[in-house]
């Protein structure tokens, strides 16, 4: 199984992102969240920020847009070069539609599901989407404790992908830890955000990245 770390720059020094991105340039992509203070009831930055994020990142940018009517604001970010964007489940009005425009500006499309979203109405569209996130807090901040009660969700979804003989990378976002992290990969994730624990843990982001990887390593995907 392919293990892809993201770290959440949600988690680091604002002042200097450029200096950020280049403490983590052994990630596999930079996760960025995009809040609008309407859908989640914080606010970070929008399209001229990841533009901006685009031109100097080491690694691709793992757009995860937590804001209302992304059918409309969505195709943006694709637009500007980030690699995946992810829109939520409950803000899309055509999903559908949206990852298929996603997909022809050249972006991985993704659908997040918060944690009280049921699953079930999507598992028949996989094959529309490249990414599922299974939130594993409720969004809009960082910092936040695991919920573990997601992960019969995440294993739901696995089954479905690997029923289905899908590529669809299964991602999880929110307290993820080298305690967490394994419990996560046995659910069936193989994406990961991390931002404290990526950030603000003792020692350089490389070695914390490195750690998180020997935690999935030591937890082998089991949940069937």
């Amino acid at each position: 199984m392919t293990t892809r770390i993201n770290p959440s720059i949600l988690s680091a020094d604002f002042a200097n992102l450029e200096r950020e991105l280049g403490r983590i340039a052994t990630a596999d992509l930079v996760h960025v969240d995009v809040m609008d203070n309407h859908f989640v009831p914080n606010l970070t930055f929008g399209l001229q920020m990841v533009q901006r994020l685009q031109e100097v990142s080491p690694i691709p940018l793992d757009v995860h847009l937590m804001i209302d009517d992304p059918d409309r604001w969505a195709p943006a970010y694709a637009e500007a070069g980030a690699f995946s964007v992810t829109f939520h489940a409950e803000a899309a009005g055509e999903p559908v539609s949206l990852a298929r425009r996603l997909r022809d500006l050249g972006a991985r499309a993704g659908i997040a599901l918060k944690p009280g979203t049921d699953a079930t109405p999507y598992l028949d569209l996989l094959p529309e989407f490249d990414q599922v996130l299974v939130m594993t807090v409720e969004p809009g901040f960082g910092g936040q404790a695991f919920i573990p009660e997601t992960m019969p969700k995440l294993a739901r979804v696995a089954d479905a992908v690997q029923d289905a003989g899908l590529d669809v990378w299964l991602q999880v976002d929110g307290g993820i830890t080298e305690d967490t992290i394994g419990i996560a990969a046995e659910a069936g994730a193989n994406t990961f955000v991390a931002g404290s624990a990526v950030f603000n843990g003792a020692g350089a982001p490389a070695g914390r990245i490195a750690a998180l990887r020997d935690a999935v390593a030591a937890h082998p995907h089991s949940h069937r």
